[in-house]
């Protein structure tokens, strides 16, 4: 297209803006991973940025599992799960998963954020109301702007805002939250939420992504609050952060399942997922429930790098999850921290607007099981060191 046309031109003139604030974007090359260490740009670096919160990325049982499958089943799936691409690995993880959860039955999706958009617009018809956290992910906030309902918006964690929202807004109501929030690691007030939406009849739906195999032994951080399926009767979940591999599901009741199915158009209209990514998911749930000592180990990692910052003074976001941001402010002084500490040999990526608000450009630290109590002191220290010269 030519630049002259008006689209090159605002494209143009965005990605201009974009460069000139320190928000352009990059994809960068990770050319080798093993564990947490990996080799990047010519590099070599311990990676403190990757969602694998249990360290099954890699696991040796979990990479034949697929091979395995692949040898067996193919590289792919050939058709939507509702034509011809449905396989008993798939069927088996569904079972799987929605006994994990404590659920009747789950229903696999592609990816997550096709999860959340196939499920918020499945579930809403014109009149209906979607109150979303403002801090939601992406494909939280997409599914509600994209629904059939109409989306409002309240202040992150504040139930008595919501309350107050949802009286002025009567009528069928969904509430959709992430129990973990991606870029703060805070918790939602699930319990207080639960009893809204009770009070009000409205639909509760939570995104466990960061939660699931991490929280509540492994059951996610619904199970982690004392919550049931009565409380919290849309739960999703995510295959691609804790246990290592790709997609997601939802779980719940036999009808909610059996209502997806005829519904969510980004499960009905895509290409399964491949057999043998199900086979492998399979196993790393297996491992994940198995493995109490990977949560363990994780939990007490947590504690030591929490207290190392602290002991540095570095003005770390209060969270008691794998997601440890560190608050910088301004988006170029992030990218620079991000720099020196790689340089240092530590991968961590700095977090920018629009992912966050103006003004609260992070560190997003996270932690794995896979790291050990050695490494976490050495990116302590490579912080104290980085930060000190940020200005």
């Amino acid at each position: 297209m030519s630049s002259a046309s008006p689209f090159g031109q605002r494209w143009a003139q965005e990605l201009s803006e974009r460069q000139a604030q320190g928000l352009y974007r990059r994809p960068r090359v990770l050319e080798q991973r093993a564990g947490v260490r990996a080799r990047l740009s010519g590099r070599d670096c311990l990676v403190f940025c990757s969602n694998d919160y249990l360290g099954l990325a890699d696991h040796p049982e979990v990479a034949a599992a697929l091979a395995q499958s692949a040898t067996a089943c193919g590289t792919g799936s050939g058709a939507a799960h509702l034509i011809s691409g449905h396989h008993p690995e798939h069927e088996a993880l569904e079972a799987e998963l929605a006994e994990a959860v404590g659920r009747p039955r789950a229903l696999l999706f592609s990816t997550g954020y096709m999860a959340n958009m196939g499920v918020i617009n499945a579930l809403t018809e014109p009149g209906d109301v979607v109150f979303e956290d403002a801090l939601n992910h992406a494909s939280l906030l997409d599914g509600g702007w994209l629904s059939r309902g109409r989306m409002q918006r309240y202040a992150h964690a504040d139930v008595a805002a919501l309350e107050t929202a949802m009286t002025a807004a009567p009528g069928p109501a969904l509430i959709v939250t992430d129990a973990v929030f991606s870029m703060d690691g805070d918790l939602a007030p699930l319990p207080a939420l639960a009893a809204l939406a009770a009070r009000r009849q409205a639909l509760l739906v939570v995104d466990d992504a960061h939660g699931f195999g991490v929280l509540g032994d492994g059951a996610g951080a619904v199970a982690h609050c004392g919550l049931a399926e009565a409380d919290v009767p849309v739960y999703v979940g995510t295959l691609g952060k804790a246990l290592g591999t790709f997609g997601a599901f939802v779980a719940g009741s036999e009808t909610l399942i059996e209502y997806l199915v005829q519904r969510a158009r980004t499960y009905i209209y895509t290409t399964a997922p491949p057999p043998a990514l199900a086979a492998a998911t399979r196993t790393a749930l297996a491992l994940a429930r198995r493995d109490g000592w990977r949560r363990a180990r994780l939990t007490e990692l947590i504690l030591r790098f929490r207290a190392g910052a602290e002991r540095l003074g570095l003005p770390l976001m209060a969270s008691a999850t794998p997601i440890q941001p560190l608050l910088v402010g301004d988006a170029t002084r992030a990218m620079a921290l991000g720099a020196r500490l790689l340089e240092a040999g530590y991968w961590v990526t700095p977090i920018r607007p629009p992912t966050v608000p103006a003004g609260t450009a992070r560190l997003r630290i996270t932690l794995s099981a896979a790291h050990t109590p050695e490494q976490v002191d050495g990116l302590v220290e490579a912080l104290g060191h980085c930060w000190d010269r940020r200005a």
